[in-house]
């Protein structure tokens, strides 16, 4: 089914509105978790060849809207919730509206590997939760936090 989930990404709506960030991120946002149906089961290169199809499919609906500016797909692993995540935003991939901080990679494999390697996803030891904050607007990242990967895809048309 996650192969599923992934590929049906590239059919849902799609908004890119530079000015109006948040409807970029509630509408263009995607939780994916592994299935008890055997997700586990799926090999690393079956999951990254989803991930890219669906973001070469981005692309051209992209085209086709006649988008003209930045915009990058991308992916990360949510270790404290298990989840894969993914979206699209109209802004470079330095740019994405993460209140913490990341690392632009082009390395889609070993974040899958993570994912699909944790054996007990979204359990988080007491000691590693960290404190909520409100990142409802991006800021600087602190200096000493360790920036989490991040693959991003541009599939806008600079």
């Amino acid at each position: 089914m996650l192969l599923t989930y992934i590929a049906e990404i590239a059919d849902e709506p799609l908004i890119l509105d530079p000015a109006d960030p948040d409807v970029e991120c509630e509408t263009n946002t995607w939780w994916l978790g592994a299935e008890p149906d055997g997700s586990r089961s799926l090999s690393v290169a079956e999951v990254v060849g989803a991930f890219e199809r669906t973001a070469e499919r981005i692309r051209l609906r992209i085209r086709e809207m006649g988008f003209r500016g930045e915009a990058t797909f991308y992916v990360w692993h949510d270790v404290q919730t298990g989840q894969l995540r993914c979206s699209t935003a109209s802004v470079a991939a330095g740019e994405l509206p993460f209140g913490g901080a990341y690392a632009p990679s082009d390395d889609l494999e070993s974040l899958i590997q993570g994912f699909l390697s944790d054996l007990e996803p979204g359990v988080v030891l007491w000691e590693a939760l960290e404190t909520v904050e409100d990142h409802s607007q991006p800021t600087a990242p602190e200096p000493d936090a360790v920036p989490f990967p991040v693959w991003v895809r541009s599939v806008g048309t600079v």
